[in-house]
């Protein structure tokens, strides 16, 4: 990008912003393509200023009682208007949690016209979709980088998918192309995937990265029940997600309450701070992943002119025209075959062949614009170099200015203080110890040490290997464990500093890392700096 100034690109124009250059690629270069081929009508609206400008957001779905609502409250730490919580069907519409200064709801009619939301698009969905829509919005922290959508608890009967009133899976879809997260919530007490749950599932094909799962209420049951879940649950995705990747499931218990089975505590703590972590990172990928979503988008825009011109260039001027329409619609596997010979693209790139006969009932392919290939070539050309000028952009903003992690509710207490993951444990044990801590197993440590002929009080580095190598760790591991512990780097040990060494090699054999630089705390006493932490460790100085 530097040759041309700061985002500036051959055309001499310039981007101040990842936001603005990705805007103005797509009104310039892919809407043409995607008006002038109808893609509107096919696949999905065109995106307006605010899907480039609004914060990441996270979509949570799950059956009805699996704790979504819940789980929105456990992050934000407080409740949000507009929520209500239940074993039964409770929400029973979307809700779009977003910060804003006052508290309050925003209806969907409302909502639909408001140029600052991304949801405008959303009224092509009607009222009856609209009526069960509202944005709640309250001043949180969390909210400042993310903003939550809530949906319906999806039911397992048929009656009531039928009597939503509105396309439920298709909602979820467009819903899927904008969120940056798609948490998929299951109850480790009634693990069932009904026939909406899984068709919600689906509506997701090809946002496959975005979705993550989470196993809820896993504190329920005990450790066998919960390794057959986790199994079960496995199962019956890999039959509905259909990837050769396993999807990551975080499991856990995700409210404020009590565990009532707590020996899997530490596995919940580890994949809680897991999950944590996922969501905070999401403002920092926001921009590549709004970046790989425009390049999907230009891909789909791209085979769907080729579909379309193609049924056209197929049509007789005259006669026939309805019979040939027919004939067509038969044929789209053969064309989409044909298609990816000709123009060299992957079946994966190619619309659902059923959804698209479906639909191409509809149309009068005749009035079908023909292959244009100056708007093909923009694309491509943005493809391949426009994209990447943005790229570098992204690196360069991300290095300039790191976004903000996501913080406040529950991303705040664990990280530091006694309850932090991993405190006082591992290398970090000991550390707010007066003594030190290797001290308490030295005698131990001692008795190998005297057994080492040790010469002056140090051991040779020949004799501290036979007796290292006895832990089975690996050359690099030990290697490693050498330099930490050989505080004098004299290449021999003293009785403190191979007491050390075993401390390490316990604390790695625990399956905890090994620090790159030993800290404070660990330094033996013989070996500190401070002559006041002598004084307190050799009372033997006067």
């Amino acid at each position: 990008a530097s040759q041309w100034g700061r985002g500036r690109n051959k055309d001499g124009e310039m981007y101040q912003t990842v936001t603005e250059g990705l805007q103005s690629l797509y009104t310039k270069k892919l809407l043409p393509l995607e008006e002038t081929y109808l893609f509107h009508d096919f696949h999905s609206p065109a995106l307006e200023a605010a899907d480039f400008q609004s914060k990441p957001m996270v979509l949570l779905v799950g059956q009805y009682s699996t704790g979504k609502t819940t789980f929105i409250r456990y992050l934000l730490e407080q409740d949000f208007p507009g929520m209500r919580i239940g074993p039964e069907p409770t929400t029973d519409g979307f809700i779009a949690v977003m910060h804003g200064e006052n508290e309050g709801v925003v209806p969907g009619n409302a909502l639909v016209v408001d140029p600052k939301k991304p949801f405008r698009k959303l009224n092509a969905f009607g009222n009856s979709f609209l009526n069960r829509f509202i944005c709640s919005q309250m001043p949180n922290q969390v909210l400042q980088s993310i903003s939550i959508i809530d949906t319906p608890g999806i039911l397992s009967g048929e009656k009531q998918r039928i009597s939503r009133g509105y396309d439920f899976a298709e909602v979820l879809r467009w819903f899927g192309e904008r969120v940056d997260r798609i948490i998929l919530l299951f109850d480790a007490h009634k693990l069932d995937i009904s026939d909406e749950f899984s068709e919600a599932i689906k509506a997701f094909k090809g946002q496959d990265d975005k979705i993550r799962v989470v196993l809820n209420k896993a504190d329920q049951v005990d450790t066998q029940q919960l390794m057959r879940v986790y199994g079960a649950l496995m199962w019956s995705l890999g039959k509905v997600i259909n990837t050769p990747e396993v999807v990551r499931v975080y499991l856990g218990s995700f409210w404020a309450k009590p565990l009532q089975n707590t020996e899997n505590r530490r596995l919940f703590e580890a994949e809680s701070q897991d999950l944590f972590r996922d969501i905070q990172s999401l403002p920092r990928n926001a921009a590549l992943r709004k970046l790989n979503d425009l390049i999907k988008r230009a891909r789909l825009a791209k085979v769907h002119a080729y579909i379309i011109s193609y049924l056209k260039k197929e049509m007789p001027s005259l006669f026939g025209r309805e019979k040939k329409k027919e004939e067509l619609i038969m044929r789209l596997p053969e064309i989409y075959t044909t298609l990816q010979r000709e123009h060299h693209i992957s079946p994966g790139d190619f619309p659902n062949v059923a959804k698209m006969q479906d639909m191409l009932q509809h149309y009068d392919f005749s009035k079908f614009p023909s292959l244009k290939m100056k708007l093909i070539e923009s694309v491509d050309k943005m493809l391949a170099t426009k994209i990447a000028v943005l790229m570098a952009m992204i690196r360069e903003e991300e290095s300039k200015q790191p976004p903000a992690m996501v913080s406040g509710g529950a991303f705040e207490g664990s990280q530091d203080g006694p309850f932090g993951q991993g405190y006082g444990e591992g290398i970090s044990a000991g550390a707010d110890t007066e003594d030190w801590i290797v001290s308490r197993d030295k005698h131990r440590y001692d008795e190998i040490f005297y057994t080492l002929m040790p010469v002056n009080g140090k051991i040779t580095g020949v004799n501290a290997k036979k007796e290292m190598m006895n832990s089975r760790l690996p050359n690099t591991v030990l290697g490693k464990i050498w330099k930490l512990a050989d505080c004098d780097r004299d290449g021999m040990l003293d009785d403190e500093e191979f007491a050390l060494a075993q401390h390490l090699i316990k604390i790695k054999l625990e399956g905890y890392e090994l620090p790159t630089e030993l800290p404070d705390h660990l330094v033996p006493p013989a070996h500190r700096k401070n002559p006041t932490a002598d004084a307190l460790y050799n009372h033997t100085e006067d």
